[in-house]
């Protein structure tokens, strides 16, 4: 079942850019960020020897103009954050074992990534062709970049204590491979406790080691996710569908289940830790957001398509296997900001520059990124032509 769209979007429809100006008083001054492809600025190109979809055209091209490893047309909620902070966009931690490139901030995040380790999906009988690139393997990447970025302990103390630590969002993959292979949503949702314990101990051992700020995203609605919609569309009725969105009820559903048990968890970890920010980013409502009734967006953007942008045209919301984003079958659209997702699971720079919007000045964050970083001051603009580099890309 396919969801038409009424209207269209203009080609002027502006991308979010943040102005940041750097403060001395602001807490933070350095991004470390963990994670699977929605963080990922490019360790997943550099772990497989560049032979990666998203190191080929049109990935990349929006904002960079050459494909970066991002798996987007342009930024991701990364990006826009960094540019918030007035940190250059932070590289991939595998690009080099030079502390000087990370000491304003390192991305651990890989795409792929799962929460819990290979061997946790080999036991229950998964064939595992993803690498092990698992959240306890990025914590432990930075804690072996740690003393080199600083030679003291009240050093190393103060750059803790400035910095931003974006834990996720990881544990999408946790589903994604399972919903993938048509596992029962049962067995896929008996993973949860297991992938929430792991996130908990993460972020304890982050406090350990003297992390006081974390924002921790949740889940998107991957109801409303291009690959989905095409996988699950054509077993589904009209009375799957959500008729204010479009997306796939029980899909959303299961997302709000894995997002109810990580607020849990952050609850718990707060009253442990009320020394620690700890800030739920709501990933699934401010996605939500964008792609409900064109009046309710926070963003101000209007209502994006869910079809994906680059895919194969003519297929159900612009997907197939067949002809993923990257390879010679398959296209991009002409507007990318008129679209909710890029590729069919990943999504585009215009959505994740809204999502982005949400979390600094909230409301998809209590308190805002922007409150959370004390003494900082967000501006933000309208920018269609902001297009350079001059950061790390």
């Amino acid at each position: 079942m396919a969801v038409s769209f009424s209207g269209s979007l203009p080609w002027l429809l502006s991308l979010l850019c943040v102005l940041f100006p750097p403060l001395t008083d602001s807490r933070c001054t350095s991004i470390f960020s963990f994670g699977d492809s929605i963080a990922d600025t490019g360790n997943r190109l550099l772990a497989a020897g560049g032979n990666y979809r998203c190191a080929r055209l049109p990935y990349g091209e929006t904002f960079f103009h050459r494909p970066t490893g991002r798996a987007c047309n342009g930024r991701l909620i990364v990006d826009f954050f960094a540019e918030a902070m007035g940190v250059s966009f932070l590289p991939p931690y595998l690009v080099s074992p030079l502390a000087r490139d990370f000491w304003r901030g390192a991305n651990f995040a890989v795409g792929g990534a799962t929460a819990l380790g290979t061997e946790f999906y080999r036991r229950r009988g998964y064939d595992v062709p993803w690498s092990n690139f698992s959240l306890a393997v990025q914590i432990n990447f930075f804690k072996d970049l740690l003393p080199s970025l600083c030679s003291s302990d009240s050093e190393c103390t103060r750059l803790l204590e400035r910095s931003l630590f974006l834990v996720g969002e990881i544990g999408a993959n946790d589903y994604n491979y399972g919903l993938m292979l048509l596992k029962p949503v049962e067995e896929i949702k008996s993973f949860t406790p297991w992938i929430i314990r792991t996130i908990g101990s993460a972020i304890e051992e982050l406090i350990s080691l003297g992390a006081r700020t974390m924002l921790v995203p949740g889940n998107f609605p991957i109801g409303c996710f291009a690959m989905y919609l095409n996988l699950y569309g054509r077993s589904s009725s009209a009375e799957d569908y959500d008729p204010s969105t479009g997306c796939i009820k029980w899909l959303n559903e299961l997302s709000q289940y894995y997002n109810g048990r990580l607020e849990q968890e952050l609850n718990r970890l707060r009253l442990l830790h009320p020394h620690v920010t700890i800030i739920y980013a709501d990933y699934y409502h401010a996605a939500l957001d964008v792609i409900g009734p064109a009046n309710k967006s926070v963003a101000g953007i209007g209502r994006l398509s869910l079809a994906a942008c680059c895919g194969k045209s003519g297929e159900p919301y612009n997907f197939a296997t067949s002809a993923m984003c990257g390879s010679r079958y398959a296209n991009a659209c002409e507007d990318p900001s008129a679209h909710f997702s890029w590729d069919g699971l990943h999504l585009t720079e215009a959505a994740y520059g809204a999502i982005a919007k949400g979390l600094l000045e909230g409301p998809f964050a209590a308190p805002s990124l922007t409150q959370a970083c004390s003494g900082a001051q967000i501006e933000a603009v309208i920018a269609v032509e902001d297009h350079g580099d001059a950061h790390y890309n």
